[in-house]
């Protein structure tokens, strides 16, 4: 056992004296010591009831001969830190998270692990560790958060987001979203819509190291306190069969992972996190295979913000095996693929049924013929841009019009909220890329706004920050390479014509080269000031999100 290293042995008696310090019993100091990492904590509904999921899976260790060992991870909860400084942090914090807990881990010897994340940074940055760690590891988040009810409509966090705009606009009384407000998020867990926690809790699933229902299965159900019991029992077969992240981390793993990614319209988020995971696993994840597999990969479900359904109903529907299961009927999977279940992709999709029909299409009556992604490129982003496509209405899928350009999200929000966007405008958004922000911030407050508004079919948005899951609308982001790397974004001026086209994978700005090369020669990066501390270094070292925005290593050159 790895933790021998720890316990075993004359020159050990100091740790064990410590370990009886505690309370401990030789017989636990004989058995397997797994590590459960848990995000709980009091700032995030998503984290809210980690505490109770934590002893369910401390209860099926104990029940498999395991001795638990909790500790904590940081959580900042995206709502909460956006369309403020704070949400600078949000993306960095992955690393943060993925680093606390390797630093933990290797301090302190282990057997195993099971992790227990919610909400967008968390999930990859405990799957970084994870594939970093290479421990038998189990992951069960928390699970999503119900829908709430507001006048007979099934409602959720990004309705609030909208009525803002929709205030604004006249359409909704202040009175009336507070009345939202109150009802929008009923409890604890993730946002109710495919926004990138929950995509990354199904992701988690889809590339096999989430026992089935991991994406899916409300917070507040009894199925998911007894998925965390099975978790805990689940990590102790693991250790006996010797099934490490990297057996299931594999290059087919990811590609299945992105298939499923496709079919659901998740967040594009997810294309900065598998990469960023992907590299911790020794595997590569490139936007041309984002954009290969969503050329033949249909989009057969819409959930929030594209459509009316939940995680809930995707969840009654049969979850993410029943999607699986509709994939793996036209071969767009690798079923060979091992799961942290000790059973293969195709053993466990045997047990996967479709419930719902309309929830989960059929693949010969998708949503869209291919998925909820797609990466664009042209002059405006030669590395690579991304939109979620499943979430754009068809009159915008493409759009040519003149730029109002700003230079940070501030000041575009406060256009918007004034009026001052016209119907045809183009919006770009600079200098809140990795490092250009720092930090890339999640932008929610302006996409929202121009739904609200009920502009989100007549004006687009191009910036080299990113978005939440919770975007709809022609919002183009990780514009690559960024502002502050000197990417042509940062050349853009008020009333430049931009032309978008998606179905086409196009994003260019249409400018005489010669007046390119005229900008270019007096051209200045715009550099932001910044708290001194963390995100001084990471403005430093992170790269692009066309590269998942990861941070060099000490021997990497860009």
């Amino acid at each position: 056992m790895n933790s021998e290293k720890m316990k075993k042995g004359l020159e050990r008696a100091p740790h064990r004296s410590l370990l009886k310090a505690m309370g401990w019993v030789e017989e636990e100091l004989d058995r397997p010591l797994i590590g459960v990492v848990n995000a709980a904590s009091d700032f995030v509904p998503g984290h809210k009831h980690l505490h109770q999921i934590g002893a369910a899976v401390k209860e099926g260790i104990r029940m498999s001969g395991g001795v638990p060992l909790e500790f904590f991870t940081i959580g900042i909860c995206d709502g909460l830190a956006m369309n403020h400084d704070g949400m600078r942090y949000s993306l960095a914090s992955r690393e943060l998270i993925a680093d606390s807990v390797e630093a933990m881990v290797r301090a302190h010897p282990l057997d195993g692990l099971v992790f227990i994340p919610n909400c967008d940074k968390i999930v990859p940055g405990m799957l970084m560790a994870a594939a970093r760690l290479d421990l038998p590891a189990v992951f069960v988040s928390g699970g999503p958060m119900l829908a709430g009810r507001f006048r007979g409509e099934a409602v959720d966090l990004s309705s609030v987001f909208e009525g803002v705009g929709k205030v604004r606009a006249g359409l909704m009384g202040e009175r009336d979203l507070e009345e939202l407000e109150d009802c929008a998020c009923p409890g604890c867990g993730s946002c109710a819509g495919m926004f990138t926690a929950n995509s990354m809790n199904c992701m988690t699933e889809a590339i096999g190291m989430g026992l089935p229902g991991n994406g899916t299965i409300p917070a507040v159900a009894a199925a998911r306190v007894r998925l965390a019991k099975k978790a805990g029992i689940q990590v102790m077969k693991a250790i006996a069969a010797g099934l490490r992240p990297s057996r299931i981390m594999t290059a087919q793993a990811f590609g299945n992972a992105l298939a499923v990614d496709m079919a659901l319209g998740c967040s594009t988020n997810t294309i900065l996190h598998l990469p960023a995971i992907a590299r911790e696993a020794g595997v590569a994840v490139s936007l041309e295979l984002v954009e290969e597999i969503s050329r033949r990969t249909p989009q057969i479900c819409k959930l929030s913000p594209a459509g009316a359904h939940r995680i809930e109903d995707l969840d009654a529907a049969g979850g993410v095996q029943a999607v699986m299961k509709r994939l793996h009927e036209k071969g767009l999977l690798d079923t060979d693929c091992l799961t942290v279940s000790g059973l293969t992709v195709g053993e466990q999709l045997a047990k996967a049924q479709v419930l719902d029909g309309e929830v989960i299409r059929d693949l010969s009556s998708p949503y869209s013929a291919s998925g909820g992604i797609a990466v664009l490129h042209g002059n405006l982003a030669p590395e690579g841009a991304v939109v979620k496509q499943g979430a754009v209405a068809p009159e915008m899928m493409k759009k040519t019009g003149p730029a109002r350009v700003f230079d940070s999200e501030e000041e575009a929000v406060e256009a918007i909220m004034g009026r001052r966007i016209r119907p045809g405008d183009v919006i770009v958004i600079r200098y809140e890329g990795p490092k250009g922000g720092p930090g890339m911030r999640e932008m929610l407050t302006p996409t929202s706004a121009l739904a609200g508004m009920q502009l989100d079919k007549e004006v687009a948005l191009v910036t080299d920050g990113r978005f939440s899951g919770a975007t709809r609308g022609a919002a183009i982001g990780h514009v690559s390479p960024e502002a502050a790397e000197g990417g042509l974004i940062g050349l853009v001026c008020d009333g430049d014509i931009i032309s978008i086209d998606i179905p086409g994978r196009k994003l260019e700005l249409i400018l005489d080269k010669a007046e390119i090369e005229r900008r270019k020669a007096s051209w200045q990066p715009l550099v932001k000031r910044v708290p001194r501390g963390y995100l001084t270094r990471y403005a430093a070292r992170v790269t692009s999100a066309g590269t998942g925005a990861v941070l060099r290593d000490g021997e990497d050159k860009k």
